[in-house]
């Protein structure tokens, strides 16, 4: 198979689809990789440690869309790459399709066959290929968070550990998963007060236990969130419903509520977000003030990181992305029902139950998109 890794265009990510050592694997494999150049600039690969590696060096996307039999890339397709996909071709990426009606009937239209990183499951109940980046956006929301409250980024000037004979500020979580746990374990390591809300009282048991009694608990009911909102001095969401889009947990008359210079980042927000006053931005500008509260909600973070988080994404998709190449897709996910679990559009048809619900489109099951496939 030829394996195509274009650049990533959106607006400063500079991740790449496959780090070197996924394309010698690839190579060794007996595949063909080819990757665009300068795809690696902003994780410190150039193009001779590709070629090192095995792949062949292309001069421009087109290139590498019009010869990939697979393209993999790390966020979703930009508008201007939408005409570059075909019938037939497989794209293996983050999709996030139930807030992005435009991108859903795109890639609808181009015929491919398109696989999500964020909906792939694993024996554990868990998302294998949300959780590395699930994990650095954690870190990052308290890390970015702490750095929004200071006075000159808008917020109240508040340092989130305090000192002694002051208090530390406050950070309140919605969403004791992944993303939830890992701001958590970031904000107490600066110092912070923390209170997760998780409506799991397992998973709040499970976090009790695992920060030893450090961090406060509460089940997410309506009414706690109302009363915790306006506490926060900072608000992460990080609420994940897999494949759908994020709940509405925050309203905006709780955010109006909250006290001036207090900082929301909002996680969710590739999902759609979990806070009423959200809407995405980007790494170039990253931030707004509504309500007083200032607003982080960059629908790429781990793209800041970009080395960090490439080669932590990579080591996780790598299993797939060799059985992908190695058996062809329709037989790779008839072998591994967890892989099938990433089928959100193949051939014109959306392949994901949630996907479809929120968007009013049609369902067609992944094994009747399998059997088709099969008998062709």
């Amino acid at each position: 198979m030829l394996v195509g890794v274009p650049k990533e265009i959106k607006t400063h990510e500079y991740r790449v689809g496959l780090v070197p050592a996924a394309v010698r694997e690839l190579v060794a494999h007996g595949h063909r990789v080819l990757v665009q150049t300068g795809a690696g600039a902003g994780i410190g690969c150039g193009d001779e440690v590709y070629i090192q590696a095995g792949a062949e060096i292309a001069d421009d996307a087109a290139q590498v869309f019009a010869a990939a039999h697979m393209i993999v890339k790390v966020k979703e397709p930009q508008p201007a790459e939408y005409s570059l996909l075909r019938p037939g071709q497989v794209l293996f990426t983050y999709l996030h399709l139930a807030p992005d009606p435009g991108q859903t009937r795109a890639l609808l239209e181009s015929g491919c066959t398109a696989i999500a990183y964020e909906t792939v499951t694993d024996g554990q109940g868990g998302l294998p290929l949300l959780a590395p980046m699930s994990e650095v956006a954690g870190r990052m929301a308290a890390q970015v968070g702490a750095h929004c409250l200071e006075k000159e980024q808008g917020g109240a000037g508040i340092l989130l550990g305090g000192v002694p004979g002051v208090a530390p500020g406050h950070v309140v979580v919605l969403g004791g998963g992944v993303v939830g746990s890992n701001a958590a374990r970031l904000a107490l390591g600066l110092g912070a007060r923390v209170t997760i809300l998780d409506k799991s009282l397992p998973r709040l048991r499970h976090l009790d236990e695992a920060f030893g009694g450090r961090i406060l608990t509460r089940y997410a009911t309506l009414d706690a969130i109302e009363t915790l909102v306006p506490q926060a001095d900072l608000l992460v969401g990080a609420v994940l419903i897999p494949g759908a889009a994020a709940p509405r947990l925050v309203s905006a008359e709780m955010v109006a509520a909250m006290r001036p210079g207090s900082v929301i980042v909002d996680v969710a927000i590739d999902q759609g977000g979990c806070i009423a006053t959200s809407r995405p931005t980007s790494h170039a500008q990253p931030t707004y003030v509504q309500s007083g509260v200032v607003h982080y909600c960059v629908t790429n973070m781990p793209g800041a990181v970009a080395r960090t988080s490439a080669f932590a994404l990579g080591h996780a998709t790598l299993p797939f992305v060799l059985a992908l190449a190695d058996k062809g897709w329709a037989r790779a996910l008839a072998e591994d029902p967890h892989l099938k679990a990433g089928l959100n559009i193949h051939s014109g048809n959306v392949t994901h139950e949630a996907v479809a619900r929120d968007l009013g489109l049609g369902y067609l099951d992944p094994e009747a998109a399998l059997t088709r496939q099969q008998g062709q």
